[in-house]
């Protein structure tokens, strides 16, 4: 099973022709299951205390994705966005907030983020920083990242893995690996199971032979060998792929946290 990416009706920076508030574009509006509920939890707690958790961005294709990295080339967007294959967007699994909706210090919001496990990318809670506005879920691809971090993945930075790791894992195309999505597909599996497989880069060999064999996959179709590899991680990680698990949304502030 893929990790599915879920639609999310979500108060939004844009506005009707009216000029009235709309919900989130419907193209935007999807996200991994883990998403789904941090947002909904985060929300709730940002509306405790006053404020609103108002998205900009959430999902983007890989057209979106395009242009976005086409607007920072050409210099008519300000903010880095990689070329499609690069981000977390594209995985459902990244948002763009308005920080003056919030009502509350960014510091104190991201204390609340951390405990539904999403992350800020920049290393202080400063507003006047760029991408201060941007946070991740990265669930289990955060062991990708960890993975060449430690350098036991040596062709891409970590970063890039993890975002590959998390595109392919919800059925997306990655160009880097056209014509071998599958293969990368594994890889990325085994590594979040585990296991060590040297670097992604598309080609089943001795390592990922031998990762496949200690997970008890036996070499046969690649189709199979995906599905084996997706029905393992579906086990170790059910929050990334229940799309009904019940939530419960409370507004009751952490006991650490004084807002």
């Amino acid at each position: 099973m893929k990790t599915p990416l879920i639609p999310i009706t979500f108060p939004s920076i844009y506005k009707s022709k009216e000029g009235n508030p709309i919900s989130l574009p419907k193209r935007m509006a999807q996200c991994t299951p883990d998403m789904y509920r941090a947002l909904q939890v985060l929300s709730a707690h940002v509306k405790a205390h006053g404020g609103e958790l108002v998205l900009s961005d959430l999902f983007r294709s890989y057209d979106m994705q395009f242009q976005a990295n086409l607007d920072y080339v050409s210099g008519k967007k300000k903010a880095y966005s990689p070329p499609p294959g690069g981000s977390l967007h594209e995985a459902g699994r990244a948002m763009d907030i308005d920080l003056k909706k919030l009502k509350i210090k960014l510091n104190d919001f991201w204390i609340l983020a951390a405990k539904q496990g999403v992350v800020p990318i920049i290393n202080s809670p400063d507003t006047k920083l760029n991408e201060a506005w941007h946070f991740e879920c990265r669930g289990s691809h955060t062991l990708v990242y960890n993975y060449y971090q430690n350098g036991k993945g040596t062709n891409m930075k970590p970063y890039q893995a993890m975002g590959i790791s998390a595109i392919l894992a919800a059925g997306i195309q990655v160009d880097r690996f056209t014509g071998k999505n599958s293969e990368a597909v594994i890889q990325c599996g085994l590594i979040r199971l585990g296991y060590h497989i040297g670097n992604i880069d598309g080609q089943i060999g001795a390592k990922t032979n031998t990762a496949l064999k200690k997970a008890g996959i036996e070499p046969q179709n690649l189709e199979q060998m995906v599905k084996e590899v997706e029905d393992l991680l579906q086990v170790k990680f059910p929050n990334e792929y229940t799309t009904h698990q019940e939530t419960e949304v409370t507004a009751e502030t952490p006991r650490h946290l004084n807002i």
